[in-house]
């Protein structure tokens, strides 16, 4: 009987140590803090680590936005021959063919002066104007509405890249997509890249003259990927991925910037068009009211000075409403 209470005494004990070394001892000997305290330091690391990655990435799309502004900069401030601003047009004309239609449309102008006025001096300043400036203002037009296209199309074009070389292909069969595939302006600027490429340039040779056509920042910064990473290697889609998502993020800031200004845009068109239809539609009623302003030299002196503040305004007006990004 005493042996059995002994036992049961003994295993008693033995089992209060075990639920003392279980429950109470991690407690007494720091064990249970430790491990909270590295529990705590590894969902602190993870949970750091994720901001860390997004911050880095935020950061190279910020680097590559701020390089984007100074390449605009610099490419606003480059001066290109008329040649390069002919190919730039997407026009296949040569120097002497522009010079050719530069009078044409001069002597045209100057005619139609002339026949309104009357004047001679009038009709030389006609010619001047048309061959001076009607050219090259249409050329600028066309350069700008070709530019604008490629911009809107080229990050399709960027991801068809990145998508390429993320499944194996070479960046030489990216390219070719889309100088089949592509839309124009795109298309047509990347045949000439694989066209170069077939003449004995390398890629990034290539790719460096897409510049001289396409004096966008967007062009020359993807120039510039193609030329580093053709010379020192590195990930070349992740680095297209961040232009990428900056060229996409830049079209939407561009689309509100558009959509916040055109109430603006529509009360200056409205302005600058009313001093025009009131003077039609006095024309319409009475003209010999209206028309002693161009067939008397005091009434063209009043049109000349009103015809100058009038071009300020819209200029002043146009100034207003555009926003550089």
């Amino acid at each position: 009987m005493e042996q059995d209470t002994l036992i049961i005494v003994g295993l008693a004990m033995v089992a209060a140590g075990g639920v003392f070394y279980a429950f109470i001892y991690p407690y007494m000997s720091g064990e249970m803090r430790a491990e909270k305290r590295q529990a705590a330091l590894q969902a602190g690391t993870a949970a750091g680590k994720r901001p860390d990655r997004n911050q880095e990435a935020a950061q190279r799309r910020k680097q590559v936005a701020e390089s984007l502004k100074e390449l605009d900069a610099k490419g606003k401030a480059k001066k290109y021959s008329l040649e390069a601003r002919i190919r730039q047009a997407g026009l296949d004309w040569d120097v002497p063919k522009f010079y050719i239609i530069s009078a044409v449309i001069g002597m045209g102008v100057g005619a139609l002066v002339f026949y309104m006025s009357h004047e001679p001096l009038y009709g030389l300043l006609g010619i001047f104007a048309g061959a001076a400036g009607v050219p090259r203002w249409l050329l600028g037009h066309l350069k700008k509405r070709r530019l604008a296209k490629f911009t809107n199309e080229f990050p399709g074009a960027v991801d068809v890249i990145i998508r390429g070389i993320k499944a194996g292909l070479p960046l030489g069969d990216c390219l070719r997509i889309i100088a089949s595939e592509g839309q124009e302006p795109v298309r047509g600027e990347f045949r000439r890249i694989i066209e170069s490429t077939t003449m004995g340039l390398t890629i990034a040779d290539s790719v460096e003259r897409l510049i001289e056509r396409v004096p966008t920042p967007e062009a020359n910064f993807f120039a510039i990927v193609i030329s580093l990473q053709q010379k020192a290697g590195g990930n070349l889609s992740e680095a297209l991925g961040n232009l990428s998502r900056v060229l996409r993020d830049r079209k939407k800031m561009q689309v509100k910037v558009q959509a916040m200004s055109s109430e603006a845009k529509a009360s200056a068109g409205i302005i600058g068009a009313l001093p025009f239809l009131v003077g039609g539609l006095v024309y319409l009623s009475s003209p010999r009211y209206i028309e002693l302003l161009w067939i008397t030299s005091t009434g063209r002196m009043v049109l000349t000075i009103a015809g100058t503040w009038m071009l300020i305004g819209i200029l002043t007006m146009k100034k207003m409403i555009n926003f550089n990004m």
